[in-house]
């Protein structure tokens, strides 16, 4: 009975090694990829506008300088492999005309430019339903950290999962909110806002970022190019308020106007809800006013937004099961 169990046994090992190195979906055009193409009917919107902060070229060089490859408006609209460069530790945080919903499946997905199915840049996804209060998808990374990808290094897909970057050009990488469903201070029917944060790529220990599990990400370094780190494309919308079955009680007994507003933003409801403040956001997330609300059920509220520069911001109403953002064009 002994011989059979020690044969078994390393059987069962090398079983396991394998499915743990090989457990995600392959790259776009292989059968089980969950890539899709920037074509594809699922798509009904695209990223309205988008703001950036580069990394440096190369983190570890301080005097590297910053990338400047491409620009914001880069990564708004359909993906056309017109890029704005993040850099190591770089962002882009982008808005949309209708807020993201959590419908059945992937919601939406986040376009890169690489080139080939190997060379992956790669980046962390988080959404925001007020702007301010960002959460991550559990990304995992199981390419090896004993040595250090270089700068025009390989990846293998199936190694990796939620991280934006995974397929090649033209092909989003997708995210299903039904995941973040249970994070408190997140309404995932009604993501404004989704940020695009650089994995750097590094395995030294003072510049590692690391995946949900503790796992140090590991993709092409250093990059010191003028294009270096994640090259944003676009983010494609599947399901919002407009498609996913989501009633926006706000869209039925808020009322908001004038938008775009110049002086005073109305903003009107009735007894079905009962307000009970509001905070204004700008575009990076700064909070620029805040209002307490008491014991009006059925009210007007006028903001004085004169004095404000023009562009964009967002109005977070808060009633008492909820809150809704609604974007706000000062003129």
């Amino acid at each position: 009975m002994g011989k059979p169990i020690r044969i078994i046994l390393p059987v069962l090992i090398i079983i396991f090694h394998l499915i743990s190195y090989a457990q995600f979906p392959p790259p776009a055009g292989q059968e089980g990829s969950t890539a899709i193409h920037k074509d594809s009917s699922a798509f009904i919107a695209w990223a309205d506008s988008c703001s950036v902060e580069r990394g440096l070229k190369d983190i570890s060089q301080p005097d590297s300088g910053y990338v400047n490859s491409g620009n914001s408006e880069f990564a708004t609209g359909i993906a056309d492999n017109l890029i704005v460069s993040l850099g190591d530790g770089g962002s882009a945080t982008l808005t949309f005309d209708v807020p993201i919903a959590n419908g059945p499946g992937f919601d939406f997905a986040v376009f890169e430019n690489a080139f080939v199915d190997t060379f992956l840049e790669l980046a962390f996804v988080e959404v925001s339903s007020d702007g301010i209060h960002f959460f991550r998808f559990d990304a995992v990374s199981l390419t090896q950290t004993e040595t250090q990808v270089g700068s025009f290094g390989e990846l293998d897909a199936t190694q990796i999962n939620n991280l934006a970057g995974k397929y090649r050009v033209l092909y989003g990488t997708p995210f299903d909110l039904e995941e973040l469903k249970n994070k408190p201070g997140l309404n995932v029917d009604s993501i404004s806002h989704i940020r695009i944060i650089d994995v750097v790529g590094c395995i030294q220990d003072e510049y590692v970022r690391y995946d949900s599990q503790g796992n140090k990400v590991n993709d092409p370094f250093p990059t010191p190019f003028s294009s270096g780190g994640f090259d944003l494309d676009a983010v494609g919308v599947i399901y919002n308020l407009n498609n996913a079955g989501v009633k926006e009680i706000s869209k039925n007994i808020i009322i908001i106007y004038p938008n775009p507003v110049k002086d005073v933003l109305n903003v009107k409801y009735n007894g079905e809800i009962r307000v009970t403040g509001y905070n204004l956001y700008d575009v990076k997330g700064n909070l620029i006013l805040k209002e307490k609300i008491i014991d009006q059920i059925s009210a007007n509220i006028h903001i004085d937004i004169e004095q404000l520069q023009c562009g964009i911001y967002f109005l977070n109403i808060v009633y008492d099961n909820g809150f809704s953002v609604r974007k706000i064009i000062k003129q």
